[in-house]
């Protein structure tokens, strides 16, 4: 299994990095939709559609991600979706963890099938729109995530007594969320201070939002990569299956890997908007 994750992270990281770092935005955008598209397929999956049900979920989410670039690419004309974005993960994502209501059925599963639309086309718009500003940019926010997740784990590992979330992760602690949040605030910290590979998040927070603010926001960041690793994890419980898929062998699926990017991407996004 540990072989199968590497090489699997091996093949995705020689992937996403040179088009990352060298692609033009076309070609960048290209590929983020491609990944947009198949999480849109998983999301219809943990919601139980039937059938064919996925692949039109997923192509509907092709055709809106495509519509949506008719307002145009970048932070204004985005605006619109990192704000619906934004408040369902504000509203949305904790009552659902709190009250854990039955996703897949009646007006649940179409209220998800139609927000997580929007969700999609959010992440993408705000992953091309960072990517735009530049790449250590869309790095650094890339970076919370990963940072936050990393620190978790080891900090969980090392110190984890109490449990988080044990009826949707029971390997989640609050020791763990942690030392997630204070190894994203020593990146950012640090970043910001020496000044490294601007312009990053770190230091457009900064900028825009003064040192106690911009710490908040990077705070607030971190909260919700926690809410959207968490909102997958229970919509797997609810669908009785341990991966979103099996279409990144050792790893899951794709959902499996960006579901803390969705809700943190847009809001870092709006944020920055509107500071």
């Amino acid at each position: 299994m540990l072989k199968t994750r590497v090489i699997t992270a091996i093949i995705l990281l020689a992937v996403f990095l040179p088009v990352t770092l060298f692609a033009p935005i076309g070609a960048f955008g290209a590929l983020i939709a491609f990944v947009v598209v198949f999480a849109a397929w998983e999301w219809a999956r943990l919601l139980k559609l039937s059938g064919a049900g996925p692949v039109v979920y997923a192509l509907v989410a092709a055709v809106a991600l495509v519509a949506s670039t008719r307002l145009g690419i970048g932070l204004t004309p985005a605006l619109p979706f990192f704000e619906a974005s934004s408040i369902f993960w504000i509203l949305v994502g904790p009552f659902v963890l709190r009250r854990k209501p039955v996703l897949a059925q009646g007006a649940w599963r179409m209220f998800l099938l139609i927000a997580g639309i929007i969700l999609f086309v959010a992440c993408w718009h705000a992953l091309v729109a960072a990517r735009m500003t530049g790449v250590p940019f869309v790095l650094s926010l890339l970076l919370v995530v990963w940072l936050a997740d990393i620190g978790a784990y080891f900090a969980g590992k090392a110190f984890g007594r109490n449990k988080l979330a044990p009826s949707i992760s029971p390997g989640k602690t609050w020791e763990g969320a942690l030392g997630g949040w204070l190894i994203v605030m020593i990146v950012g910290g640090t970043a910001a201070f020496l000044h490294t590979f601007e312009p990053t998040l770190y230091s457009a927070l900064l900028e825009r939002l003064g040192a106690f603010r911009a710490l908040v926001a990077l705070t607030l960041l971190v909260v919700f990569s926690v809410v959207g690793d968490l909102f997958e994890s229970m919509m797997k419980r609810q669908a009785g299956v341990k991966d979103s898929s099996g279409l990144l062998p050792g790893h899951g699926g794709v959902l499996d890997r960006i579901d803390a990017l969705l809700p943190v991407l847009p809001l870092a996004m709006l944020v920055l908007q509107l500071g």
